[in-house]
Formats: C-alpha cells, sequence, structure tokens
C-alpha cells in the first residue's frame, strides 16, 4: 500500500495531475512492484502565498509517499532514484519523503491492515 501526496503552486500543475500522477505511479510499479491498479495519489495545490519557497521555483513540487513499513532502505532508495532519473522537471524543484507506518496503524475496507491478505508484497527489496 502506498499514498501519494502531491503539493505544489495551482497556477503551475493545475490540469498537469494526470501527467504527474502517471509518471509517479510507473516509478512505485517499476521500483516496489505495485499492481498497476493501486493507485491513491492526492494533489495538494496551493495559491503562491499558502507554498512559501522562496529558495525554490514556481514549479516546486513536495512529493509524500505514505506507505507499509517493509520495503528495505535500498528499495526506498531505489524508488527516489528512479523518480528523479524520469522526471522531465528540473530535479531542484522536487523534494520527495517517503512516510513509512505499520500495517496495524491503517484502517483499510473496514478492517485493521494487519488483518488484510493483500496481493502484493510490502516486503520489498530493490528489483532489477
Amino acid at each position: 500500500m502506498a499514498q501519494v501526496k502531491v503539493y505544489g503552486r495551482r497556477e503551475v500543475w493545475a490540469g498537469r495531475q494526470r501527467e504527474v500522477s502517471d509518471l509517479l505511479h510507473g516509478c512505485l510499479v517499476d521500483a516496489w512492484g505495485l499492481p498497476e491498479g493501486k493507485r491513491f495519489h492526492r494533489f495538494l495545490l496551493l495559491d503562491a502565498d499558502d507554498l512559501i519557497c522562496p529558495q525554490r521555483s514556481d514549479a516546486y513540487l513536495i512529493v509524500e509517499i505514505v506507505c507499509f513499513t517493509g520495503r528495505s532502505d535500498d528499495a526506498k532508495r531505489a524508488l527516489i532514484r528512479t523518480i528523479y532519473e524520469r522526471l522531465p522537471y528540473d530535479p531542484e524543484d522536487v523534494e520527495i519523503t517517503i512516510i513509512e507506518m505499520p500495517q496495524v496503524n491503517w484502517g483499510i475496507r473496514g478492517v485493521v491492515a494487519d488483518e488484510l491478505v493483500l496481493p502484493y508484497r510490502v516486503d520489498v527489496q530493490p528489483r532489477g
């Protein structure tokens, strides 16, 4: 399980959500083996006054990936590297954070996530 939150300026990123979502999801599929159909992405587009980062351009993006614990450090590095390799944007303007939580901290489809049988692995080593 992985949920993605993307923060950016509305005037730059509005209308480009699918482009960014497709890029990020492709990276999650390739680096972590997430199923193609498992996509949970939220875009929090902000007015210029709500995203203050004077050392970055107007195209600055923050990407937060919230996921179950279990991926190795090498798998997390592989995901971050994959995202940066595929970015058609200036990497200076993109920051990525992976936030992990134990499955017991999630409720999904009416049950605690550690009681779910998932059709994909969470204990992921880097692919390739």
